[in-house]
């Protein structure tokens, strides 16, 4: 099986949920179990593609790509095909997290596990992405000392940053590591540089446990409610919460694929079956619920090592 990671970029507030819960938050994210680390489920983008990939697929292509979907006359549900998709999609695993800083709007946090586990899942990828040395105490480390998002002088002997509460003493201010992934991440996002730049100077690395304090308390949680028609004001027992990932969210997954298994006129190689699951650059997609609130705008991105993409 090849296998091809892949980043995914929240345009907007991403919400993909668990259902109700009887936590503070009613409809809060998906979590992994064992981390509580916020996620996109394979499935949830599997199925996306799937019907952003129908229109233009060739015939017995998409079906060889995705598997097939019939179904029987005057019953529910998919009839089981011949055959299986020759795609497999993972999930999607949190990488940076946009937190409000007190200089430079926002900041894009990371942290040494959220880089570890990401560079496992590169593969024979992970040698053009270096491995980021843990923090030898809580606070943080940047790329370059003119990072947006710290502070400098104003009577303080160490730079800082202030992330939502947190006042984070900076480590070091020239982390090499660091700037290859802050470069390399940025050269993966088409457009112009002004946009790149939104990354290279706000990549900012925490320790593993202010990160996991983050990515619980720094989500953007909406009030909603609903609207009885019949007198125009807020149904009795409406009220309610959601969580999403801001804007801006890094998140980074794997795919894999074989050769198609079907009898369709033209056999595709796996290459090609990943191809056609990623499609061109920057795919721009819709992702999770709450769609006609203007939730889950992505962008699917290919991961290609630096040098390929102009990166460092």
């Amino acid at each position: 099986m090849e296998s091809r990671p892949y980043l995914l970029h929240a345009l907007s507030p991403l919400h993909v949920g668990t259902g109700q819960s009887v936590d503070v938050i009613d409809l809060p994210l998906a979590r992994l179990k064992a981390t509580g680390i916020p996620f996109v489920p394979g499935s949830s983008l599997k199925g996306v593609l799937r019907e952003l990939r129908r229109p233009r697929a060739e015939v017995g292509v998409h079906d060889a790509v995705f598997g097939p979907r019939r179904l029987k006359p005057g019953a529910e549900g998919d009839e089981p095909g011949d055959y299986a998709g020759a795609l497999v999609v993972g999930d999607a695993r949190l990488l940076a997290l946009p937190v409000r800083s007190f200089v430079g709007t926002f900041a894009l946090v990371t942290s040494p596990l959220l880089l570890a586990l990401a560079r496992r899942d590169l593969g024979e990828k992970a040698g053009a992405w270096p491995a980021v040395a843990p923090l030898a105490h809580p606070g943080a480390r940047v790329a370059s000392v003119k990072a947006s998002a710290v502070v400098h002088g104003a009577g303080a002997p160490v730079p800082r940053v202030y992330l939502e509460d947190l006042d984070l003493p900076v480590e070091q201010t020239d982390d090499a590591a660091l700037g290859a992934w802050a470069q390399g991440l940025a050269g993966l996002l088409p457009g112009a540089e002004p946009e790149r730049e939104l990354l290279t100077k706000r990549l900012v690395l925490v320790d593993d446990e202010t990160m996991s304090f983050l990515w619980e308390t720094a989500t953007q949680v909406d009030t909603r409610v609903s609207i009885c028609p019949d007198t125009g004001t807020a149904a009795p027992g409406q009220l309610w919460t959601e969580e999403s990932l801001p804007a801006e969210t890094l998140l980074v997954g794997v795919m894999g694929a074989t050769g198609t298994f079907n009898k369709a006129p033209r056999k595709l190689t796996a290459d090609e079956v990943l191809g056609e699951a990623l499609g061109g650059e920057g795919t721009v997609l819709q992702l999770g619920g709450k769609a006609t609130v203007g939730r889950g705008r992505c962008r699917l991105l290919a991961w290609t090592a630096p040098d390929a993409r102009g990166g460092r």
